[in-house]
C-alpha cells in the first residue's frame, strides 16, 4: 500500500510538471500572437507615416527635428521588424506542439529554451515598441504643423507628455506586479514540493522502520 501511495506520489508531482509546462507553452504562445499583432501594426503605421508626411518647401524646418523624426521612425520600425521575426521563427513551432493532443508533446516545444527571446520580443513589442510610437505621433504633429501653427503642435506636446508618463508609469507597475505575482507562485510551488518530499520521507522512514521489525522478528523467532 505504501509503494502505491509513494507512485501516486510521484505520477501527481510529474503531472503537476506537465501541467507547468502546457501553461508556460500557452503564454509563450499568447504573448508571440500579441506581439506579431502589435509590432505588424505599428510599424506599418509609422511607415505610412513616414511616406506621406508632407514637407513645406517654404519652410525652414530646424535640422534637429528632421534628424529626430527620421531616426525615431527607423528604430521604431527595426524594433517592431526584430520583435515581428521573433514571433515569426518561434510561433510556428509552438503552434505545432500545442495542436498535437498529447501530454508528453510538451517536452518538443522549445518555448523553455527560447524563453528569453520570446520575453525580449513581447518586451520590445509593448513597452519600447509603444513609447517610441508615442514619440512619433507627437514628432510627426510637430513636422506637420510647425509650418501653420506652431500651437497645434505645442498642444499635442502636451497632451502627448502626460501620457507617456502614465504609460511608463504603468508598465513600472506591471511588471512589478507580475514579478510578485510569479515570486508567490513559485513559493507555493516550491512549499508543495517540500510538503511532497517530507511526506515521501516520512513514508520511507516507516518502511525502513516496519523492516527492521520484521528483521528482528524472524531472527527472534
Amino acid at each position: 500500500e505504501s509503494d502505491s501511495q509513494d507512485v501516486f506520489g510521484m505520477s501527481l508531482n510529474e503531472h503537476s510538471l506537465q501541467a507547468l509546462s502546457w501553461r508556460k507553452l500557452y503564454l509563450s504562445r499568447a504573448k508571440l500572437k500579441a506581439t506579431s499583432r502589435t509590432s505588424a501594426l505599428l510599424s506599418g503605421f509609422a511607415m505610412v507615416a513616414m511616406v506621406e508626411v508632407q514637407l513645406e518647401r517654404d519652410h525652414e524646418y530646424p535640422a534637429g527635428l528632421l534628424i529626430a523624426f527620421s531616426a525615431c521612425t527607423t528604430v521604431l520600425v527595426a524594433v517592431h521588424l526584430f520583435a515581428l521575426m521573433v514571433s515569426t521563427c518561434i510561433l510556428p513551432n509552438l503552434e505545432a506542439v500545442s495542436n498535437v493532443h498529447n501530454l508528453n508533446s510538451v517536452h518538443e516545444s522549445p518555448h523553455e529554451r527560447m524563453h528569453r527571446h520570446i520575453e525580449l520580443a513581447w518586451a520590445f513589442s509593448t513597452v519600447i515598441g509603444t513609447l517610441l510610437f508615442l514619440t512619433e505621433v507627437m514628432l510627426l504633429c510637430w513636422v506637420k504643423f510647425l509650418p501653420l501653427k506652431s500651437a497645434a503642435a505645442i498642444a499635442s506636446t502636451c497632451i502627448m507628455v502626460p501620457f507617456g508618463i502614465v504609460f511608463i508609469m504603468f508598465a513600472i507597475h506591471f511588471y512589478r506586479t507580475l514579478v510578485s505575482h510569479k515570486t508567490d507562485r513559485q513559493i507555493k510551488e516550491l512549499e508543495q514540493v517540500i510538503q511532497l518530499q517530507n511526506q515521501l520521507d516520512h513514508r520511507a522512514h516507516e518502511l525502513c522502520s516496519h523492516g527492521f521489525l520484521g528483521g528482528q522478528g524472524g531472527l527472534q523467532a
